[in-house]
């Protein structure tokens, strides 16, 4: 299938001129805040940049009003392939992965959330299986959207705030200079942990990874391929 690229007021899409493809469809979606993209909360975001790098079709991002989210749209393993960045808020990010996903048809099992998870230290991510959405309002959102929560999860470890600082105030903070060096290694294995679960969709497939200093190390010093997943 042979992409098409329209232009629209003065935005540009990357669209594919027949989507009556018959196999499998695929929807990656970064939860986050449209604007605060560099925040702890919008971490689901950098990840989908970071593999739309990795593609190399970062250049291909446009606005998509019909589904209110930057789009791109892209083949991974011969499979047709949606990247979505909400351009509603958090709490409400499930209507745009709601549209998208009846747009280019794509079945509610087929579509990832990428976001982050208090609940896991800075460093660490895993892949989940669809089931409820533990408090995290932008997944709750797309449960109750798409009337399903079969959709599986990248939950992306952010931390729990230290001392008295809130959670709220938390979430919507940047990294630290330190912190970002890890972010760093956790987008690359982020990507990693994508595309093999677009490789093996199958609800068999678990990763869970920890990214320690000893491993942002290796990362820093050229020898990722040394990591183990």
């Amino acid at each position: 299938v042979e992409p098409t690229v329209e232009p629209g007021h003065g935005e540009r899409i990357a669209r594919y001129s027949e989507w009556n493809y018959r196999g499998k469809k695929y929807q990656d979606v970064g939860l986050g805040n449209p604007g605060m993209e560099r925040t702890r909360h919008s971490v689901g975001m950098a990840v989908i940049s970071a593999l739309a790098d990795h593609l190399g079709v970062a250049n291909r991002w446009g606005g998509d009003r019909s589904v209110c989210g930057d789009v791109i749209m892209t083949e991974v393993h011969g499979s047709p392939l949606v990247l979505l960045r909400p351009r509603r808020m958090m709490n409400i990010n499930g209507v745009c992965v709601a549209k998208a996903a009846a747009k280019y048809g794509i079945k509610p099992e087929n579509i990832l959330l990428v976001h982050d998870e208090l609940d896991k230290p800075l460093g660490k991510m895993s892949i989940k299986q669809g089931g409820s959405a533990r408090g995290h309002n932008g997944v709750r959102s797309c449960v109750e959207c798409l009337q399903t929560d079969v959709m599986p999860r990248l939950r992306v470890g952010i931390g729990r705030p230290a001392g008295r600082t809130s959670v709220e105030r938390h979430v919507l903070t940047g990294f630290s200079s330190e912190e970002q060096n890890i972010v760093n290694c956790v987008l690359v294995q982020s990507v990693e942990l994508l595309l093999l679960q677009l490789e093996h969709p199958k609800p068999v497939f678990r990763s869970v990874i920890k990214v320690t200093f000893q491993r942002l190390k290796l990362w820093k010093t050229g020898e990722f391929w040394k990591i183990k997943l």
